[in-house]
């Protein structure tokens, strides 16, 4: 079982600030996902080859479309809530204006 430093550690690494009552309920939850975490990691994998997906590769490219013309600016821009006529206009993310 994780002592409440490792937890607290832990929750500190994940920028959450749990309650004493909440690192209380979750250190058992903690130290069995890390227990299962250290079972699967003694598993001998030495005859397996590395794989980055389970399921098959497929391109999600699809071939044959063609390119066609696009709407009219005017018309992509009518519904939007705020554009400056060329393109839309957001509320800046980063920065100064954020």
């Amino acid at each position: 079982m994780l002592t409440p430093a490792e937890v607290d550690n832990i929750a500190r690494l994940a920028r959450l600030a749990l309650s004493e009552d909440e690192k209380t309920r979750f250190a058992p939850q903690l130290s069995a996902i890390l227990d299962y975490a250290a079972e699967l990691a003694s598993v001998d994998v030495s005859g397996i080859a590395p794989t980055a997906t389970v399921s098959p590769a497929l391109s999600v490219m699809r071939h044959g479309d063609a390119v066609e013309g696009a709407l009219p600016r005017k018309d992509v821009l009518a519904n939007a809530p705020a554009t400056d006529g060329v393109s839309f206009v957001v509320q800046a993310t980063f920065g100064d204006d954020a």
